[in-house]
């Protein structure tokens, strides 16, 4: 089909359908999600060994060097650095930018900040920066020394995403800063984790692989501490856990707070936190926080846990902070111990955490690798090698092309008369001097340029002086690159150099984060947490429940809610555990010192635990360790259990006593010192006894039969010592108790059916 489109008249659009490639979905989806991942573990997330920077970090900097932001020149707002960061180098977000500066800028976050900030950049306490129209930035003097030699050759220069500008592949200077200031990122598939570290420790490392390309890891971890964190802190891993992670590159590190109080006079009780305050009276005082945490999610967690009964012997937590942090906990007693409370903020809050080494770096070829120390100080090297070849060879071009003009100079000096002659009679001088002088064309575009002012006898002896001065820096650069040991030894001399600026006894060198292994944990429980103070537990008819201070009176009368009426009293301590026995042989447990107070009716029970709804309670009784109990069912059947095994965790509670043909729970007694015998007594009003040695003991089950019934079932049963004989209450307002001491009458074998009680037994069948 012939073109009919006039000439000169716009190509027809194309169709769309004509870009459609036939290709299988998941083969498409594949590659662009491959090319996805590679970008964002190349581009975004990974720092480069060899200067520890993402692309959003070194593209900041280097839109700060362009703009001229010197530790010694004036700030300039962060809206301009930003704008130029995403408009130039960046296209992303300007929130991201902004946010990356932030964390360049802060001390806590980075242990060397590169970027020195003047306005709110944000605190400890987790608040945010300001906006990037209030806040100004400047370059620190350790940014500068990371990109120290970018005029030197030494990196290669990429054009950026738009080819408008430039940009440089990685940052040049010696600074460490990959283990220096450390890094983290989630990428796809992967992620890295780098805590920060002491620059005179990387460099004394450093020196030592240097010097010894085979030295061990041992030797590199004496040189090599750990991490030190901005905030300080504490490491309380031993030093063959924090070598094991640093030689596969893996691994995590406890890292706690530390309590110190810097205005007490003793020195112990400095070291460890305390300040007396008078009169027996003390509190602890944290001095330094885990890295990464926020003090005031750290004050509300301890604050939590006061309100929540969970700390109980905390009184209080104060923040007391200024520049430095000081955070207060005063105990509820003076009793209490120092160590068991430090233990137990550091189990119970964020002052003690976990950090995850990952050494997960990208190499030389951008290739994505988790290194030991040992590997990524060796990788370093090499890189700094490389660095340090490219700025001689191109130092080496510069002397090359000053020499030339040199030489051109000192030939026109010789020959001054005759190359002022030609200049001034030629019409074309430039080729005539080239001719006659034997010059290349820059040594005598040069000497045209020349100023009269330089036509001067000194001139000429300090052109010879520059020229020996290069010729010998030209030889010691030539021998530099002809020799791996020179270049080994230079390198060395300015890692010493570096290594002075930042020597433990400078304010910035000094190392912040104390690697001490933690002394065994002081083993404790709630238990040992709660002030002993005697109570009162009162339980409802209704499944109310309070606690009143004190050992009131058993007999005392308490005020009900209309219709209640007492059920269970008991005395206890604070310290104690309440067992609750609901009528389907399950048992549950309640701390009793968290029942409520007896000012009002208390509370229900059943928002406490989760009693069946079907059920009722049983009994109420205050828990003694390595007690025993007799627990009964209606249908006769029992068994001893230890109360030990009564107790449950959850409010769920932990069923106990197996009930069958809807029997339900009915006896449930504590089985006292020497108790002997056991007696029962059926609806029937049968009573038999029997010798304790034939009741199984038991964790969990329907245990045996006590006693035989025709008709009804057991209605009470306890234990004595048979010497004594068996004793019941006699009611009444007086609370008379019999003894029945003649009761060999009465003794048979377990099982039996038994036969009438004494005269004067209670007519309820009920021993109390």
């Amino acid at each position: 089909m012939a073109d009919t489109t006039a000439p000169g008249a716009p190509a027809p659009p194309e169709d769309p359908f004509d870009q459609i490639v036939d290709a299988p979905f998941d083969a498409a989806l594949e590659e662009r999600y491959l090319v996805y991942a590679l970008s964002t573990i190349t581009a975004r997330s990974l720092p480069d060994l060899r200067d520890g920077l993402k692309p959003v970090h070194r593209r900041l900097l280097w839109a700060m060097r362009q703009l001229a932001l010197r530790p010694d020149s004036a700030f300039k707002k962060s809206a301009r650095v930003v704008g130029d960061v995403v408009g130039k180098y960046h296209p992303h977000g300007d929130v991201a930018a902004y946010d990356a500066m932030v964390r360049l800028a802060q001390p806590f976050s980075l242990r060397y900040p590169l970027v020195e900030g003047q306005g709110n950049f944000g605190n400890i306490d987790g608040d945010n920066a300001a906006a990037y129209r209030y806040t100004e930035v400047r370059l620190t003097k350790t940014a500068m020394e990371l990109m120290a030699g970018l005029d030197e050759g030494t990196v290669t220069f990429l054009p950026t995403y738009n080819g408008e500008e430039h940009e440089p592949e990685l940052m040049p200077g010696l600074f460490p800063n990959l283990l220096a200031n450390g890094a983290s990122g989630i990428a796809v598939g992967m992620a890295t984790n780098i805590p920060s570290h002491n620059v005179a420790e990387i460099i004394d490392a450093t020196l030592e692989l240097i010097d010894n390309p085979h030295v061990e890891h041992a030797r590199l971890m004496e040189l090599f501490a750990g991490p030190d964190f901005p905030t300080g802190g504490q490491i309380v891993d031993s030093p063959e856990t924090i070598s094991e992670a640093y030689a596969t590159g893996r691994g995590s590190f406890r890292v706690r707070g530390v309590f110190r109080a810097p205005e007490s006079e003793n020195v112990a009780d400095r070291e460890a936190g305390i300040e007396r305050l008078g009169g027996g009276q003390w509190q602890l005082v944290i001095s330094e926080i885990p890295f990464q945490v926020a003090k005031g999610k750290l004050i509300e967690q301890i604050a939590a846990t006061i309100a929540d009964r969970k700390l109980p012997i905390l009184e209080d937590v104060r923040d007391e902070s200024d520049e430095d942090i000081r955070i207060v906990l005063v105990p509820k007693s003076r009793n209490v111990d120092p160590d068991l409370l430090k233990e137990s903020v550091f189990k119970l809050t964020d002052l003690e955490t976990r950090f995850g080494l990952n050494l997960n770096v990208l190499d030389a070829n951008r290739t994505p690798m988790v290194m030991g120390l040992k590997e990524l100080l060796g990788h370093w090297v090499a890189a700094q090698i490389e660095i340090l070849q490219r700025r001689a060879r191109h130092r080496l071009d510069q002397i090359e092309k000053r020499l030339e003009l040199v030489e051109g100079y000192i030939i026109a000096f010789l020959n001054l008369d005759r190359v002022i002659e030609i200049i001034r009679t030629e019409d074309e001088p430039k080729p005539v001097m080239m001719a006659e002088f034997s010059l290349t064309d820059r040594q005598a575009e040069a000497i045209l340029n020349m100023r009269l002012r330089s036509l001067r006898k000194l001139e000429e002896m300090q052109l010879r002086q520059e020229k020996d001065e290069l010729l010998a820096e030209q030889d010691d650069l030539t021998k530099l690159l002809e020799s791996p040991a020179r270049q080994r030894t230079r390198l060395k001399k300015d890692l010493r150099s570096l290594r002075k600026d930042y020597a433990e006894n400078t304010a910035l060198g000094a190392r912040r984060t104390r690697i001490e292994e933690a002394a065994p944990a002081v083993e404790f429980s709630m238990d040992a947490m709660i002030e002993k103070e005697p109570i009162t537990v009162i339980l409802s008819q209704k499944g109310w429940i309070r606690a009143a201070k004190g050992h009131v009176p058993l007999d005392q009368e308490f005020k009900y809610k209309e219709g209640d009426a007492l059920a269970f009293i008991a005395h206890a301590q604070t310290t104690d555990k309440l067992l609750i026995a609901g009528s389907d042989g399950r048992f549950y447990t309640l701390g009793c010192d968290k029942l409520p107070g007896a000012r009002g009716f208390g509370e229900p029970v059943r928002t406490m635990i989760d009693l069946e709804a079907e059920s009722s309670i049983a009994k109420m009784l205050v828990h003694k360790a390595g007690g025993k109990l007799l627990l009964a069912a209606s249908s006769g059947k029992g068994f001893l259990a230890k109360s030990d095994d009564l107790l449950a965790e959850t409010r769920k509670g932990r069923q106990v006593v197996n009930l069958k043909g809807g029997a339900k729970l009915q006896v449930v007694r504590q089985v006292a010192e020497g108790h002997d015998h056991v007696a029962a007594v059926g609806d029937n009003r049968k009573l038999i006894v029997f010798n304790i040695e034939e009741m199984p003991e038991m964790a969990r089950g329907q245990g045996v039969q006590l006693q035989r019934y025709r008709d009804g079932g057991l209605s009470d049963a306890t234990t004595f010592r048979f010497e004594e004989g068996l004793s019941w209450t006699m009611g009444g307002s007086q609370g008379r108790t019999r003894t029945e001491s003649d009761i060999w009458q009465w003794k048979v074998a377990r099982g039996a059916a038994g036969r009438m009680p004494p005269q004067g037994f209670p007519k309820d069948n009920r021993f109390d």
